[in-house]
């Protein structure tokens, strides 16, 4: 996000950077207000392996932006893809103590702690964990368990 409210997107590819520059509509809509698009060097299959090269192909890319949106991007949201980055699916319980008492954040950390805790080669780290759904004593697709009652999260 930049000055003004207006968002800013990278996107660095094996080909080439594209950078967006939106701001909200007044309906509510998301508007391109500019673009910028750069070759991409220094990166093949999504591995960074000439940093310096990388690093003006997306500077290129923003301030292409920048030029056509007619503001200076201060951050924004990147995306990077490639064979080294995965995304898995799994699950935990977590058992919530106490008969009377409702389901608490406390409890959701818990349970997101477990489902973080899989294995994964040593050369691989979890970057986030990302809660589809919750269940609570087997009922299915809560989407925000906090003042239930249940045993089972």
């Amino acid at each position: 996000m930049y000055r003004n409210g207006n968002f800013a997107a990278v996107d660095v590819g094996s080909t080439k950077v594209c950078t967006l520059v939106g701001e909200l509509a007044p309906e509510g809509d998301m508007r391109i207000v500019g673009v910028g698009i750069s070759p991409t060097a220094g990166i093949n299959r999504g591995m960074v392996d000439n940093i310096q090269q990388a690093t003006e192909s997306i500077l290129n890319s923003v301030e292409k932006a920048e030029r056509s949106s007619g503001t200076r991007i201060v951050s924004a949201q990147v995306s990077i893809s490639g064979s080294h980055i995965n995304c898995m699916t799994n699950r935990a319980v977590v058992a919530i103590p106490g008969r009377n008492r409702p389901i608490g954040p406390e409890d959701v950390a818990r349970v997101l702690e477990a489902a973080e805790a899989v294995s994964i080669p040593s050369d691989r780290q979890v970057l986030h964990v990302i809660p589809r759904c919750f269940l609570v004593d087997g009922q299915e697709r809560v989407s925000d368990p906090v003042g239930m009652h249940g045993q089972r999260l």
